[in-house]
């Protein structure tokens, strides 16, 4: 199946493999369940280094909008403002320049909008591809390192912008010809990959936040999960709280998927302290960002960190909505 490697199979063959970082004290957070980024302490003790890598295989034509904002947020919701970055380029043998061409001028701008630095990297042909796979390392530095597995009991937890804003573009790009949805519907959705990107509110956030993280696959109820897991801790969501755009709603009725459930990239999950709630709300809404509480942290009630959705317990990690529908679409070619 496609999608990320289980919580299970890293810790066994992943995170307890990290060469001499379990006794580095520069390593304040290496390789852990739901923590999308390291954190280093800088030599000098001034500050902490966050570094991130993901990877991503997708037309050309996407790779600046999609590949930066993809690497960057997970510096963003460290604490981290991006500030250098490493791209890897790997080509399908035989393929025009243009294509290379293309990717960085993309990289380039996307970089330039968030005042990130492309420091180096690695570019290559490969006979086994089909299509371009960038890997991008982001790394950052911060005086206040914020992790995923942050929250704590009474913190509220919120969400910026709204569920589903990546998912939403794919269903328009991957599915919309198939769905019985307006094409202005589809239009407005395709536009959300201009809003992946969640650095401007994780820079007002992170004075508040005790924890923060970057739902992507699995959408807002795979990232609250993973706060909870990471947290060891219980979060407690009204489904009706979270917002959902129309566009999403109607994208998602017709193609029998679960906004929450379908990629999240886009949005900001973070917990705050109750008494910080009204003044970091306020503080979106000053720079033009929605955002909304949508639940609450508890302490553990059982033997394992859970979300309970509108009263229904959620303990193991889930399937994004999303990859049953391309199993299908592949199946049909």
């Amino acid at each position: 199946m496609p999608g990320k490697v289980s919580p299970d199979d890293l810790l066994t063959h992943v995170f307890q493999r990290t060469g001499a970082a379990e006794t580095d004290e520069t390593v304040l957070q290496g390789p852990a369940e739901g923590e999308d980024a390291a954190a280093i302490d800088w030599p000098d003790g001034e500050g902490t280094l966050v570094v991130s890598s993901d990877p991503i295989s997708l037309a050309a034509s996407q790779v600046g909008q999609l590949g930066i904002a993809v690497a960057t947020n997970d510096i963003a919701v460290s604490g981290a403002d991006p500030r250098w970055l490493t791209a890897v380029v790997l080509l399908p043998t035989g393929v025009d320049t243009d294509v290379l061409e293309e990717i960085s001028r993309d990289l380039d701008a996307a970089a330039r909008d968030l005042g990130a630095s492309i420091v180096g990297g690695h570019s290559e042909y490969v006979d086994q591809l089909e299509r371009p796979l960038l890997s991008l390392t982001a790394m950052g530095a911060t005086e206040r390192y914020v992790p995923t597995g942050g929250a704590e009991p009474g913190d509220i937890v919120i969400l910026t912008k709204a569920a589903g804003i990546e998912g939403s573009a794919i269903l328009a790009a991957d599915f919309g010809d198939d769905l019985d949805v307006a094409p202005e519907i589809r239009e407005r959705a395709a536009g959300y990959l201009e809003e992946i990107s969640v650095v401007p509110e994780a820079q007002i956030v992170r004075k508040y936040a005790t924890a923060m993280h970057d739902p992507t696959e699995g959408g807002v109820t795979s990232g609250l999960l993973e706060v909870a897991r990471a947290s060891d801790v219980r979060l407690e969501i009204d489904r009706d709280a979270v917002p959902v755009r129309e566009a999403t709603a109607t994208l998602c009725a017709a193609a029998g998927v679960d906004p929450l459930r379908i990629f999240g990239s886009g949005a900001l999950l973070a917990t705050v302290p109750e008494d910080a709630l009204e003044a970091c709300l306020a503080d979106l809404e000053g720079a033009g960002l929605e955002a909304a509480a949508i639940g609450s942290v508890g302490a553990l009630e059982g033997d394992k960190p859970e979300l309970i959705l509108d009263g229904v317990s959620i303990t193991e990690p889930i399937e994004d909505d999303l990859y049953p529908l391309w199993e299908q679409a592949d199946r049909e070619e």
